[in-house]
């Protein structure tokens, strides 16, 4: 029978120790507790303790200074015992300074008992794992695969290697995770590779650009509304947050969220309910967060335009994505595979006695090596998309990518030899490229843009342009 995992409860209160004992005694785990810091420090060194739960206020003080004193003395004497902090509401600040000491979460006053047993469940299971942050991965594109899923991704560099291996490894655990890496790197592939490697991949995995949500229109779109909430609301609308449960949600662009939209989110994050918009029933929330941007947090919190304590609560867990440029050696495996997705896209072949698919000469590959890549494997697919679509002969050459570069700018030099489209003009190629994009992605406006590397607003430009009408 497997020994249970022993909690430390260490807080004056004895009306919370007594609660929290009872809720630990009925979830399976061994309590202790301790009223003070010097005996807690006692019963950690007399008992193999796997989580403490702190207070940050004992008898003598009410500003969290011997919380924090107890705490340095925890993490100095034991830096892998996870510390769970217990502090007000209002003193959100004192938790975040907590975090930076090396706390490995906070816990509001007053709590639910949901709340507190995730946070427990999650520091545990992470240390079932032992997780630890690595600069490179030591183990092999093959060896991750022979463990998981990762067939979504290609690639087997070292620092792709490394990314795969955090995310297998927290996987099985609920904690949050926190994507970082430019634009176009990848980011939701990795999300759908956590959650299809997590004990939720049986339940729905949720996309949000909460960056692209007005603030007026953020409540209704993550936590739903009730018919007769708004002017236009007719009837009752699920949010995304219900609609992700008992899944995973991936809140897309995390760093490009207001303000205002910060806290309503956080909270939801924090207590783990909601309400949703013109509704007084609290609903619980059962999803694993993850989120993702292109910005640098850190930077937004010293301007003031990011929340502190909502990035302690989302990058639990951070995996760092490497730009193209920095996994050259992948663009090969990465060019093949997008190529045959074109071919079969715009069902783009040579009629011959071979019948020949489209292929890369050698010299296509390391022209495409070559290349900065700012818009990283976006740019690459939408690259190998259009000159499979223009193509003029089954084996694409280095000089196709420049002919087709000329044709998309409109400069052709003259006299530079490239041959030309015959009678497709660019607006021609460019309303064949639009019409196949929305048979391919079923009318979706977002996913349409998307592919075509463009934002909705210039897609709706072109649509009305070409007066194509979507189903």
């Amino acid at each position: 029978m497997k020994k249970a995992t022993t909690i430390l409860i260490a807080d004056d209160d004895t009306s919370v120790v007594a609660s929290l004992s009872l809720l630990l005694k009925q979830s399976g785990y061994q309590a202790f507790s301790s009223a003070n810091p010097k005996e807690t420090l006692e019963v950690l060194q007399k008992e193999k303790i796997q989580v403490v739960i702190q207070d940050m206020n004992f008898t003598r003080r009410t500003d969290g200074e011997e919380g924090l004193i107890l705490l340095r003395e925890i993490k100095k004497k034991y830096p892998e015992l996870p510390v769970i902090l217990m502090t007000a509401w209002g003193s959100i600040a004192l938790a975040v300074k907590g975090m930076q000491w090396g706390a490995a979460d906070f816990i509001t006053k007053p709590w639910t008992n949901e709340e507190v047993l995730h946070r427990i469940e999650t520091q545990v299971g992470l240390k079932e794992v032992d997780f630890e942050k690595k600069g490179e991965s030591n183990l092999s594109r093959e060896s991750l695969d022979h463990q998981f899923d990762f067939s979504m991704i290609i690639g087997e560099s070292p620092k792709i290697c490394s990314a795969l291996e955090i995310i297998g490894r927290v996987a099985k655990t609920d904690a949050p995770v926190l994507l970082l890496g430019e634009s176009g790197t990848g980011k939701e592939l990795f999300a759908e590779a956590l959650h299809k490697n997590s004990n939720r991949h049986k339940g729905p995995f949720v996309k949000v650009n909460v960056g692209s949500i007005p603030n007026a229109l953020f409540e209704s779109e993550l936590f739903g509304h009730v018919k007769g909430a708004f002017t236009d609301a007719k009837q009752d609308r699920k949010g995304r947050f219900e609609m992700a449960s008992g899944g995973t949600i991936l809140l897309d662009e995390i760093g490009d969220l207001d303000y205002a939209s910060q806290v309503k989110l956080l909270r939801v994050i924090q207590e783990r309910t909601f309400e949703p918009l013109g509704s007084s029933k609290t609903q619980s929330v059962n999803v694993r967060i993850v989120a993702a941007t292109h910005r640098n947090l850190q930077s937004l919190i010293a301007e003031g335009k990011f929340r502190e304590d909502l990035f302690y609560r989302l990058n639990l867990i951070t995996v760092m994505i490497p730009p193209l440029r920095e996994r050259v050696a992948d663009i090969s495996a990465i060019a093949e595979y997008y190529l045959r997705h074109a071919s079969h896209l715009y069902h783009t072949s040579f009629d011959s006695k071979e019948k020949k698919n489209l292929s890369f000469t050698a010299g296509a590959i390391r022209f495409l090596k070559e290349q900065p890549w700012k818009g990283n494997v976006r740019e690459l697919r939408h690259a190998i998309e259009r000159v499979a679509l223009l193509a003029t002969s089954p084996e694409i050459s280095e000089q196709d990518f420049i002919r087709v570069q000329s044709l998309l700018t409109d400069s052709i030099p003259s006299g530079s030899g490239f041959p030309t489209l015959g009678t497709m003009t660019l607006d021609e190629m460019e309303r064949t490229m639009i019409e196949r994009a929305i048979e391919e992605h079923n009318g979706n406006i977002s996913r349409i843009a998307e592919s075509l590397g463009i934002s909705r607003a210039a897609l709706y430009r072109r649509l009305e342009k070409f007066r194509i009408t979507i189903p």
